[in-house]
């Protein structure tokens, strides 16, 4: 069957769309890191976006799509917690209910944040539950419209606008970006920032960071097939633990992503801390993944430009806590 993939054009529709709806989040830059890594560095921090998640992005556009069509009969959407906060926050706001399974082992912080937005929360388990399976059932019961975290058009076209502020943001301040970073679950993201940034930056070099044993999207570029990710593999980034990419995502990233990066549990820890400590900012180990990737020396910044996104500030306290940890270490 054709799959119908989103352009560009849906990205600029997506961003008009979505004005007055999501942050256009600042490119911010920290001299100590430029220090600690030897070249410069862009950083486009999401946990200052509503819901603290670029996630809000690609929700935001789905929903407000269906409100164009006339949709009116709810929302159900399957996640591990940016997304599932990120379906309830668009969805009170189109005045819309939303129905949303997640994880039962899913940080707490995540769970009622989403419960807050006015969403129903079924749990189930992430081990032997199929989710996708239970969302799909619950929108032929309910006629709610499904929104997949990651694997759809109008989610695809939403976070892309995220990399279409970095483009225009580093243009402004006389810059471009040599490479970028991009934390990988199940490809939405980096493939709405490879479509963006071909169309506005295309000299700029995608690459994907992914935790130790969730490294299929670089297994995926180098075999040209969707590599799946076996059991055990790092569980410390749990908004990355996709077992695999996307149809339409890896239908994009594998011509226009360079390849993938693997970091560590321990760098991604030393990244949150470093976060908190240089530039202020309290960062989710998912979204600190691609800051893991330069301080750990996993990706090359020496004398170069390079943007890097922090994805996400949702992180459980305890984790927190571990990533401070680090600092006492050293």
């Amino acid at each position: 069957m054709k799959i119908t993939l989103p352009t560009y054009q849906d990205q600029l529709t997506a961003r008009r769309r979505m004005d007055g709806h999501v942050r256009h989040t600042p490119l911010l830059q920290s001299e100590m890191l430029d220090r600690a890594i030897g070249g410069r560095v862009l950083i486009k921090p999401e946990p200052l976006q509503h819901t603290s998640s670029f996630k809000l992005r690609g929700a935001m556009n789905a929903v407000l799509s269906l409100v164009e069509g006339g949709h009116t009969a709810g929302i159900v959407a399957f996640s591990s917690g940016n997304h599932a906060q990120a379906v309830s926050y668009a969805a009170s706001h189109a005045g819309l209910p939303a129905t949303i399974f997640m994880p039962a082992d899913a940080p707490a912080i995540k769970t009622q944040a989403t419960r807050a937005w006015g969403a129903t929360v079924v749990p189930f388990d992430r081990l032997h539950d199929d989710r996708e399976a239970l969302a799909r059932a619950e929108s032929a019961r309910t006629g709610a419209a499904l929104i997949p975290p990651y694997d759809d058009a109008r989610v695809i076209a939403g976070q892309g606008t995220l990399a279409i502020e970095i483009a225009e943001d580093a243009a402004a301040l006389g810059l471009t970006a040599d490479a970028m970073l991009v934390p990988v679950s199940g490809g939405g993201l980096i493939a709405g920032c490879a479509l963006a940034m071909e169309a506005l930056s295309p000299g700029t070099t995608i690459y994907a960071v992914e935790p130790e044993g969730r490294d299929d999207m670089r297994r995926s570029l180098i075999s040209g097939e969707r590599e799946v990710n076996g059991p055990g593999g790092s569980v410390l980034c749990d908004g990355l633990m996709s077992p695999n990419q996307g149809e339409l995502t890896f239908a994009i990233n594998r011509r226009r992503v360079a390849g993938g990066i693997v970091v560590t549990d321990e760098a991604v820890l030393q990244a949150m801390a470093f976060a908190f400590i240089h530039l202020k900012l309290v960062v989710e180990p998912s979204g600190a993944a691609t800051l893991a990737a330069l301080l750990s020396g996993a990706f090359d910044g020496r004398d170069r430009v390079t943007a890097i996104v922090l994805s996400g500030g949702n992180v459980d306290p305890v984790i927190f806590q571990r990533a401070l940890a680090t600092l006492s270490e050293e």
